[in-house]
């Protein structure tokens, strides 16, 4: 229970750091034009959130012998680290490493990378979640693996950008803040309810019939369905209300749009941590 409570713990981390490398790649990519002081610093987080995700997919990897073993020791034992790297999860974590690796590299460059080269690069990472899994032994593959990107490409576009919008918000002019906030508003109205639609087309089939939401992972999936809720409220109130106000420069709605954002950040990191233990420890059968 120990070793699988820490693979579940860094599969949260690597969650996290991997959608925030992702995420503010794509800000910069498509926003970056717009921000006069805070650029440099999205680039710098996203390239040290891709080097973290590394290293604690690096552990990842390192434990899964471990989990074949039983006990933490076995991270020692070369037969069973034999199995692991010929494993299907070695090769999905691979997947990953190499998308972050090429992602950080291209962010390392003096000129700035294109949308085209960052979604490149960001669905090779998001490409590992595809090979290990659910949707691996669940029918029809050539419909679940693209709902699985899609879904995983808004989740990194929204989470990726709430800390770029908090630092725009505190340090570029209420002009420029409030531009890049109102362009990540209009671009989230049309592509976050796809979140949704292939959240929801995944769990019909994955789950086959109501009864299963009564399982364990049927009640995680419910949590995760009061989360978004909870993150639609809060980005409805960000965009309508609080987002606006900080263009005009009111002190005030700049700070409680600065904790709302926040709000939202600690919410998706408990969505994503929801997910971790759902697919560590829990199927839909």
């Amino acid at each position: 229970m120990l070793v699988d409570g820490l693979s579940a713990a860094l599969r949260a981390l690597s969650f996290i750091a991997l959608f925030q490398a992702t995420g503010a790649a794509i800000y910069l990519a498509c926003f970056g034009g717009l921000l006069a002081t805070t650029r440099l610093a999205t680039r710098r987080l996203a390239i040290i959130s891709a080097l973290v995700a590394v290293v604690l997919l690096v552990l990842q990897y390192l434990l899964e012998a471990a989990r074949m073993g039983g006990e933490l020791a076995s991270v020692m034992d070369s037969e069973l680290q034999a199995l692991a790297l010929h494993s299907t999860a070695a090769r999905a974590l691979a997947v990953r490493v190499a998308g972050l690796v090429v992602l950080a590299i291209a962010l390392g460059m003096k000129k700035k990378p294109g949308i085209a080269l960052v979604t490149a690069t960001t669905a090779l990472a998001l490409l590992g979640f595809t090979l290990v899994g659910h949707t691996t032994s669940h029918s029809p593959r050539w419909l679940l693996v693209p709902l699985l990107l899609a879904h995983l490409l808004v989740v990194s576009f929204w989470f990726g950008a709430l800390v770029p919008l908090r630092l725009a918000a505190r340090h570029e002019s209420p002009q420029i803040a409030g531009a890049a906030i109102e362009a990540f508003s209009t671009t989230a109205t049309w592509i976050v309810p796809a979140l949704f639609v292939a959240g929801l087309a995944l769990a019909t089939v994955l789950l086959g019939s109501f009864r299963a939401l009564r399982s364990a992972y049927g009640q995680l999936l419910i949590l995760k369905v009061v989360g978004f809720a909870l993150l639609m409220g809060l980005a409805s109130l960000n965009k309508w209300r609080l987002g606006p106000a900080v263009a005009s420069g009111d002190t005030h709605r700049t700070r409680n749009f600065d904790r709302s954002v926040q709000l939202e950040y600690v919410i998706m990191a408990a969505v994503l941590t929801v997910t971790a233990a759902m697919t560590t420890f829990f199927s839909p059968e």
